[in-house]
């Protein structure tokens, strides 16, 4: 399994939008608009490829803020997606980011909970999916 943590680039974009668009548009459902969002060439993208396939992907702006973290449904369950937020989270340290956050979905909450991250506010709605604000000390 090979794990990359790339800056936006323009050999990454087609798999990542791959993984997203399967996982978020396909799937869930969101809007196309909502998931890129324009941010994308801001950010810092982890890219799991597994087998030549691209199996997992999650970004983080500049704030620190954690999201677009995706998992093909081949791979989940396998400790993938705690990867890519792991990366992201090494990446954040290393940068000397003071925390980093996330607007969790509902049934996702544990997931990150396990990863050491904390609630904080009250849940909300997102591309008409419950959230809840989560974040992680880093400092």
């Amino acid at each position: 399994m090979q794990v990359n943590i790339v800056q936006y680039d323009q050999d990454a974009e087609p798999l990542i939008r791959h993984i997203r668009d399967e996982v978020f548009i396909q799937e869930q459902g969101i809007d196309p608009d909502i998931e890129f969002d324009g941010l994308d060439n801001q950010a810092v993208h982890t890219l799991i490829i597994v087998d030549g396939e691209p199996a997992a992907t999650g970004r983080m702006l500049s704030d620190g803020h954690i999201g677009r973290v995706a998992v093909k449904k081949a791979y989940r369950g396998s400790g993938i997606g705690a990867k890519v937020v792991s990366s992201l989270i090494e990446y954040a340290a290393s940068h000397d980011y003071p925390r980093v956050y996330l607007g969790a979905q509902k049934h996702a909450i544990d997931f990150y909970t396990k990863l050491g991250f904390l609630p904080f506010g009250d849940e909300f709605i997102e591309a008409g999916i419950v959230h809840l604000s989560m974040e992680k000390c880093l400092a």
